[in-house]
């Protein structure tokens, strides 16, 4: 497995190497030698376990949680294909408003992970796309807000041959400026506070 720094401030891609025989194709989505190497720190506890099933043209997000308590996110595809979309929301990061994408899909096997703070989004490429999550805290619909994935000021590459189809709530978000004046992003320094906490309850029962 290899990973590579993302343009978001502490956001990671990895990619997986694969094998396959006539039988098929085996491939390990996560390492945690590897994460921990790349992060630079431990593994984060899990605390859930997410699915999510999309049919082609589905756009989910910008998602994120509230800081405190926050949530780190490993995330890749485990069928179908997606464009997959890490944005700097957090107010005081040297890389707040950037974003990039990555493809996440059979072919590359890549996953990313998502720091404390940073909003997540994807576009269903194909029919029966099935995204998984690793999170480091449980979802409580009280603490998870959205941004708008086509604010035109984020200038989020969805496909000009997809038709987003998008729920009431992300339909209805606010951009990334009007979040700012309404006082919903977090705070950088206080998401920085917070990833540096991740793995530490694991590390002290050992």
């Amino acid at each position: 497995m290899e990973a590579r720094k993302l343009a978001v401030q502490g956001a990671l891609e990895f990619t997986s190497r694969t094998f396959s025989d006539e039988r098929g194709v085996f491939v390990a989505p996560f390492q945690q030698s590897v994460f921990e190497t790349a992060r630079g720190g431990p593994l984060f506890a899990v605390a859930q376990g997410n699915h999510s099933l999309s049919r082609r043209g589905v756009v989910r997000g910008i998602h994120y949680t509230v800081a405190p308590p926050g949530a780190a996110k490993y995330v890749y595809c485990a069928s179908g294909r997606s464009l997959d979309f890490t944005v700097d929301i957090r107010r005081g990061s040297p890389t707040f408003g950037k974003w990039e994408a990555v493809l996440l899909d059979q072919s590359g096997f890549r996953a990313v992970y998502l720091p404390i703070g940073v909003g997540h989004a994807f576009v269903a490429l194909t029919d029966h796309t099935v995204m998984s999550y690793l999170t480091s805290a449980p979802y409580v619909a009280e603490q998870e807000l959205a941004l708008s994935p086509l604010d035109p000021a984020l200038g989020l590459p969805i496909p000009e041959d997809i038709d987003p189809i998008l729920s009431e709530r992300d339909a209805a978000a606010p951009t990334l400026a009007q979040a700012a004046e309404r006082g919903l992003l977090p705070d950088y320094e206080l998401c920085l506070e917070l990833e540096a906490q991740l793995g530490t309850a694991s590390r002290a029962e050992r």
